[in-house]
C-alpha cells in the first residue's frame, strides 16, 4: 500500500482558525483482515477525498460512509472514518460525527488515527456543551502528540464557559490540567474573585507556573473610591487643518465623553479624564503606554485602529485594567480576554439578536440570506445563520452575491432562486443598489416578504420611505435615538450651548458610551465583568440600551425599527427581546 500523504482537513473551531496537522503516513491493519480494494471502494474513497477537499461535505460523507465498517474489509477504513467525521464537523454535525470517531476507536483501535479521533472528539463534545467529556478524550492523547492544537482548543472553548461551579468541578476531576487551571485563574480575575479565592489563585499560580505580577488581584475586590481615573486614548493628531477635518468624529467623540463627565460631577460621580494622542501609528500608542501613570487608571477607552486595539487589549489583561474600544464591531478583539469589550455590538452579535427577533415574530422559519463582499457582512450573515437553525429556522439559501453599484452585479444573489419558497429575506447590505434592486425582484416575482437589513436603507436617496412604510422591512440600528426622549432633548441642548452646534452620532456615542461604564465603576468598582455578566440590557442615557449578559464583551441590546406611518419605531424594545 502506498503511503497515505494528504494535509489533514481538520476540525474548524468556532473562531474560524483551521489548524492544519499532517496525518500519519502508516496506517495500522484493522481488526478483520482487509482484502484487496475493489475499483468500485477505490473510486469512492477517492471521491470523498475530492469532495471534502472542494466543501462538498455532505456528498463527501455519502461516499465514505459504505468504506468505513469493518465488513466492508476495505484497507483504508479508518481514514475513510476519520474523513468522514471531519466533513461531519464542518457541517456542525456532531452527533454523526461522533458516531463516526467511537467506530474509528472501537473496530480500529491500533490504527494511527485514533490519537487524531481523540483529538477531534474534543472538539465535538466542547460544541455539544460536554466539556467534560472533552477533556477526558484529550488526556488520552500520547505525550507530546498535538499538544500545541489541544492547548489552543481547550484554551478556546474552555474560555466561554460562565458557569463557576461547572469549573470548580472540572479543576477536581483535571487536576492536572495546566490550561484549566490557567483559564479558571483568568475567570477569577475577570470578575470571580472574593477574598475567600485567595488561596486558591496562589496555588494555581504556583502550579502552573503562571506570571505572579499578572495574576495578582490588583483591583479585583479593591475598595470603591470617591472618584476614578479613566484615560481615553484616541487620535486626535491636531497637526494641520486638514488632518483636523480627517479627525473630526474623534473630536466629537471626545466632546460627548466631557460633557458625560460634567454630568457625573453634578451627580456627585465624578472622574478624572485623562485624554492621550495615539497618533495613526502603533509606535506612538507603545509610547502611551510606556508611562507609568497609565497603570493606575481604572478604566481605559480607545483606540480607534484595529492594529492599535491589539495592543491595548494585552496591555489591559496584563494591568488588569478594563478597556472599552469605542467603535469597532470585531468580535475578535475581545475574544478569550475578560478585560476588554467592545462598546458597539459585534457583527455576529447583530446576526444572533436579529435571527433571535425573526425567530419570534415570523410564522414562517424559513429565511433567505444575500450578504455583501465585506468581512462585516459575511460575520453577520454567518451568526445570523446558525442562530436561526439553532433554534429550528431554516436557511434554504446563504449567498455572497451582493454588490453595490450596479444591479447586474447585485443579481447574482436572486440567480435561480424563487423567493416565494421562503417566509423573509436577509439582505445584510449598505450598497445603494441593495434596497432597489431588492423591491425590484419582489415586484417581479410578485412576492411580498418580510425583509431584515441595515437601517443604512433609511439615509439612501435611491429608496424612498415610502417604500420602507409600505413593505414590512426590518432595519438593524444600534445609533437609534428617539429625538422626542427627554434624555436626548437635554443632551442636545447642553451640547449645542457648549460646542454652538449640534452633536454628531459621534458625541452622542462618547457620551453614552464614559456615562455608562463610569456609573458601573462607582456602583462596583474597578473590575465589574461579573456584575456586567449578571445582569441584562437597559436602557441607555440617549440610546435605546446597553447591556453585556452572560459574559458578553460586545454591546448584546441591537434596536430593530420599522418605518410605521412615516414613523420610525423600536420593534424589540429593552425589556422585550
Amino acid at each position: 500500500m502506498r503511503p497515505f500523504s494528504f494535509v489533514r482537513l481538520l476540525c474548524v473551531l468556532s473562531s474560524a482558525v483551521v489548524l492544519p496537522v499532517t496525518v500519519p503516513a502508516v496506517w495500522a491493519t484493522p481488526v478483520q483482515t482487509p482484502t484487496p480494494a475493489t475499483p468500485e471502494q477505490n473510486t469512492r474513497y477517492q471521491n470523498g477525498k475530492l469532495l471534502l477537499d472542494q466543501g462538498s461535505y455532505p456528498l463527501a460523507m455519502k461516499e465514505l460512509e459504505p468504506l468505513t465498517p469493518p465488513a466492508a474489509r476495505f484497507e483504508r477504513a479508518p481514514e475513510a472514518a476519520y474523513l468522514y467525521a471531519v466533513a461531519a464537523t464542518r457541517l456542525k454535525k456532531w452527533a454523526e460525527a461522533e458516531q463516526m470517531l467511537n467506530l474509528l476507536r472501537t473496530e480500529y483501535p491500533t490504527s494511527a488515527l485514533v490519537p487524531e479521533a481523540l483529538y477531534l472528539q474534543g472538539q465535538v463534545s466542547f460544541e455539544q456543551g460536554e466539556p467534560d467529556n472533552a477533556l477526558r478524550s484529550l488526556q488520552q492523547l500520547p505525550a507530546g502528540k498535538l499538544a500545541a492544537e489541544r492547548e489552543a482548543m481547550e484554551t478556546n472553548y474552555l474560555s466561554r464557559l460562565n458557569d463557576r461551579a461547572l469549573f470548580q468541578t472540572l479543576l477536581q476531576r483535571y487536576p492536572q490540567n495546566a490550561t484549566l487551571g490557567r483559564v479558571y485563574a483568568d475567570k477569577l480575575l475577570g470578575g470571580w474573585y472574593t477574598p475567600a479565592d485567595k488561596a486558591t489563585l496562589t496555588r494555581l499560580v504556583e502550579q502552573f507556573k503562571l506570571d505572579p505580577t499578572r495574576y495578582a488581584p490588583r483591583q479585583v475586590g479593591a475598595a470603591k473610591k470617591n472618584s476614578y481615573n479613566v484615560a481615553v486614548l484616541l487620535p486626535f493628531e491636531f497637526t494641520d487643518a486638514a488632518q483636523a477635518r480627517r479627525t473630526q468624529f474623534v473630536t466629537d467623540l471626545y466632546a460627548g465623553m466631557r460633557l458625560a463627565q460634567d454630568s457625573l460631577q453634578r451627580e456627585g460621580r465624578p472622574v478624572q479624564v485623562f485624554a492621550y494622542d495615539t497618533g495613526s501609528d502603533t509606535l506612538q500608542l507603545k509610547r502611551v503606554l510606556a508611562l507609568p501613570e497609565l497603570a493606575s487608571m481604572d478604566l481605559i477607552i480607545g483606540p480607534i485602529y484595529k492594529s492599535g486595539s491589539k495592543i491595548l487589549a494585552r496591555y489591559a489583561q496584563q494591568k488588569q485594567i478594563i478597556t472599552v474600544n469605542p467603535l469597532s464591531q470585531d468580535g475578535a478583539l475581545v475574544e478569550n480576554n475578560a478585560w476588554h469589550y467592545l462598546y458597539e455590538p459585534s457583527s455576529t452579535t447583530q446576526g444572533q439578536q436579529a435571527a433571535r427577533f425573526a425567530l419570534g415574530t415570523f410564522t414562517n422559519r424559513t429565511a433567505a440570506i444575500l450578504y455583501d463582499n465585506t468581512s462585516d457582512d459575511a460575520a453577520f450573515a454567518q451568526a445570523y445563520k446558525e442562530a436561526y437553525e439553532a433554534q429550528g429556522g431554516k436557511v434554504k439559501l446563504m449567498r455572497r452575491a451582493v454588490g453595490t453599484s450596479t444591479d447586474s452585479v447585485f443579481a447574482q444573489g436572486f440567480v435561480g432562486f424563487d423567493l416565494k419558497s421562503v417566509g423573509h429575506l436577509v439582505v445584510a447590505s449598505t450598497g445603494r443598489r441593495a434596497g432597489p434592486y431588492t423591491f425590484k425582484r419582489l415586484q417581479a416575482q410578485k412576492v411580498t416578504l418580510p425583509i431584515i437589513t441595515y437601517a443604512a436603507w433609511l439615509d439612501n436617496p435611491s429608496v424612498s420611505l415610502n417604500q420602507l412604510d409600505a413593505r414590512d422591512v426590518y432595519m438593524l440600528y444600534p445609533h437609534y435615538l428617539d429625538p422626542g426622549a427627554m434624555g436626548v432633548r437635554r443632551f442636545r441642548q447642553l451640547y449645542t450651548q457648549q460646542y454652538n452646534l449640534p452633536p454628531s452620532v459621534f458625541a452622542d456615542m462618547g457620551f453614552e458610551m464614559l456615562y455608562y461604564f463610569a456609573q458601573r465603576l462607582h456602583d462596583y468598582g474597578p473590575a465589574f465583568q461579573q456584575q456586567l455578566s449578571d445582569s441584562g440590557p437597559v436602557s441607555g442615557a440617549l440610546f435605546q440600551g446597553i447591556g453585556y449578559p452572560g459574559g458578553a464583551h460586545s454591546n448584546q441590546y441591537v434596536p430593530i425599527v420599522k418605518l410605521e406611518r412615516m414613523t420610525v419605531e423600536v420593534q424589540n424594545p429593552v425589556g422585550q427581546q
